[in-house]
């Protein structure tokens, strides 16, 4: 059960607090490119005239597909070259959203967008896995979701505050902004996959790996366990604007405030992680967070069977559902990278394609139930985390040595 708990730190040219601080910044990307719109999101379906939930759709669909593609390029000329072109092409995308003035023009610039937002993500995992062991790797997870929680807390908020004072137009300006910010910073990271260690095979035969990781029964377990666990996180996240504010009458400032609830959970239990990674193996803390996630939906699910859930039942539930992403996504993300450490790009490339791109799924199923009720949202979140259970009982099944 106990695990490795050296403490030898890599040589990575900066000091790990800038390190941590630069990479969560990096994997705060996705988050905060949908979060902070969520609160102007009825706003820009009447002005736009269409289904807003549509910008969300088609980021995910770049955001998954681009991943593909950077992952063995990272893998075979470094993980700082894909990153500063990532970061540029998700500051066009902001300003093209920004002046967008039909909901098909979002939708393209959003593409674009997400083309470079998965950049940060994807390199900053495989950048932990370069320069960390197995439960370091999952400690330095755990730090990271600390540090980058502050993006979905802050993000709703400030979307609200700026739709209060501005149009909704000045939410992509913001987001070009903190692009600029990113890529000012990233000058200051190191390399962490030195020449000798990339792969010196045509980048063409490099997407070969994806066809060993998809092999690899062990890695698509741990691939699945945190997919699965996203395709309900991405149905709150998409589906609790409408939930909240046309169902409930909740204001969209207010949402904002309700949504930042979700994530200091996700924080304190990053927090406690760091500690239990230490002591328990990580198929062990992955049952036990799936399972607790699983029940809390569940909950859900069955008083909104006997009557409709009251707001107060939604907002505490999806409360400790979110939290155990905090251990969740470390955990799965190190153990996974941790079988294939010879491909980090492409295997972070996988998980991130399988784990953003299952809000592909949640936007297709919300917009086959009620749009304001909450009864879909509750169905897909509770489906999903039984999902997510089933595949970490699977790798427990058989746990592997540690580091």
């Amino acid at each position: 059960m106990t695990t490795n708990t050296s403490t030898t730190q890599p040589a990575i040219g900066i000091s790990t607090a800038a390190f941590t601080l630069i990479l969560a910044s990096l994997m705060a990307f996705t988050s905060l490119s949908t979060d902070v719109y969520l609160p102007a999101m009825p706003t820009m379906e009447q002005e736009l005239h269409g289904s807003i939930e549509l910008t969300v759709t088609s980021f995910l669909v770049g955001f998954m597909l681009a991943q593909l593609v950077w992952g063995p390029i990272s893998d075979r000329i470094g993980r700082k070259r894909p990153l500063a072109i990532g970061i540029g092409l998700f500051i066009i995308g902001s300003v093209g959203c920004a002046l967008s003035e039909t909901l098909n023009q979002m939708i393209v610039w959003r593409v674009i967008q997400a083309f470079g937002a998965c950049t940060g993500p994807m390199i900053a995992r495989a950048m932990v896995r370069d320069s960390f062991d197995r439960t370091q790797s999952a400690h330095m997870m755990s730090t990271l979701m600390i540090v980058m929680a502050a993006a979905p807390i802050l993000g709703p908020v400030i979307g609200g505050q700026l739709i209060a004072f501005s149009s909704w137009h000045s939410i992509f300006w913001f987001l070009a902004l903190i692009g600029v910010v990113n890529l000012v910073s990233i000058t200051k990271l190191p390399e962490t996959l030195p020449e000798p260690q990339r792969v010196t095979a045509p980048i063409s035969s490099a997407f070969g790996h994806y066809v060993t990781l998809l092999k690899n029964g062990r890695f698509m377990a741990y691939t699945f366990c945190v997919a699965s666990f996203y395709v309900g996180a991405f149905a709150f996240i998409v589906g609790s604007p409408k939930v909240y504010i046309d169902h409930y009458s909740v204001s969209p400032q207010l949402y904002g405030w309700l949504f930042g609830i979700n994530v200091v959970g996700l924080m304190l239990v990053s927090f406690a992680n760091r500690r239990l990674v230490k002591r328990f193996s990580l198929e062990t803390l992955l049952v036990a967070a799936t399972f607790i996630a699983f029940a809390a939906v569940a909950a859900l699910f069955i008083i909104n069977q006997i009557h409709e859930v009251p707001l107060l039942g939604i907002i505490c539930l999806a409360l400790i559902f979110f939290a155990m992403n905090g251990i969740i996504a470390a955990c799965t993300t190190a153990a996974a990278l941790d079988l294939v450490p010879h491909m980090a790009g492409s295997a972070s490339a996988l998980i991130g394609a399988l784990q953003y791109g299952s809000g592909i799924l949640s936007s297709a199923l919300l917009a086959l139930g009620p749009s304001h009720s909450p009864k879909a949202m509750i169905w897909i979140m509770t489906a999903a985390a039984l999902m997510s259970l089933v595949m970490a009982l699977a790798v427990n099944r058989k746990p592997v040595a540690q580091n």
